[in-house]
């Protein structure tokens, strides 16, 4: 059975993060390693980790030798990872009991590889603790195919659904920018020549919070999106001003669904 490497960056997520945990250690594939990197919590987060890792050994914590944000503790796992894939999830989100073998499945029957899955978005304040928590509320519906000309002018891949195949691509590490590092992610495989490819069913739980919702928010990432064309892809001018309206006014139309 494929190893699957789950990577969680940690910061002070001690309410959230023990339903995130049990939804890893739950799963029908049983054959996964949590690799989490706590970036130097002052809540409490670590302790709560060491005991999971206590009662279950798939659960390998350390602490980050310095703060250095999420991406930074992402790689710090990824680079710690065993598994025949590596897939994502934060310590605020759940994934559902059937996530991983389904999406294993879904992944040997194709050629991408990367995969994601549809996903449900929910209040943070109504997402619930528990992993029997019953799905509802809106789904973000994954697309079938997602190329790298797509990509750029929208990120259509939930980072808590997506998981990448080593085998194919090697170890890939995402570029340590301050926001913005898993869509830097996608766009690396893609533009490396690789494809995703979307699972219908939504199969993680994804709580937004308040301050992600806000419209002004969403507009500071634009100078983020920026630094990505052109630092990251080396998109021409033009080509990144292109990139830039598309995402825009698809940020526009989303906020208004």
């Amino acid at each position: 059975m494929p190893l699957v490497s789950v990577v969680m960056p940690v910061y002070n997520s001690a309410a959230t993060l023990g339903a995130a945990v049990r939804s890893v250690l739950t799963q029908t594939h049983a054959d996964v390693e949590l690799l989490v990197t706590d970036d130097r919590s002052t809540d409490g987060s670590m302790d709560l980790l060491r005991e999971f890792a206590e009662r279950d050994e798939r659960v390998l914590p350390r602490s980050a030798p310095e703060r250095g944000g999420a991406g930074r503790a992402r790689n710090l796992a990824i680079e710690r990872a065993r598994g025949d894939y590596v897939a994502f999830l934060d310590s605020d989100d759940m994934w559902l009991p059937e996530k991983t073998e389904k999406q294993l499945a879904f992944a040997a029957r194709g050629t991408a590889p990367l995969t994601f899955t549809s996903y449900f978005k929910m209040d943070a304040d109504h997402a619930g603790e528990s992993t029997d928590w019953v799905p509802n509320g809106r789904v973000i519906q994954a697309r079938a195919h997602v190329d790298y000309r797509a990509m750029l002018v929208r990120d259509y891949i939930g980072a808590l659904t997506a998981m990448y195949d080593r085998k194919a691509l090697g170890t890939r590490l995402m570029p340590e920018m301050r926001k913005r590092q898993d869509y830097a992610l996608w766009l690396s495989i893609m533009r490396d020549g690789a494809d995703a490819r979307g699972l219908a069913e939504p199969l993680a739980v994804y709580r937004a919070h308040q301050a992600n919702s806000l419209s002004s928010n969403k507009m500071s990432l634009i100078k983020y999106n920026w630094e990505l064309y052109r630092e990251h892809e080396h998109l021409s001018v033009p080509r990144s001003t292109r990139a830039l309206a598309g995402a825009a006014w698809q940020s526009l139309r989303n906020s208004r669904i």
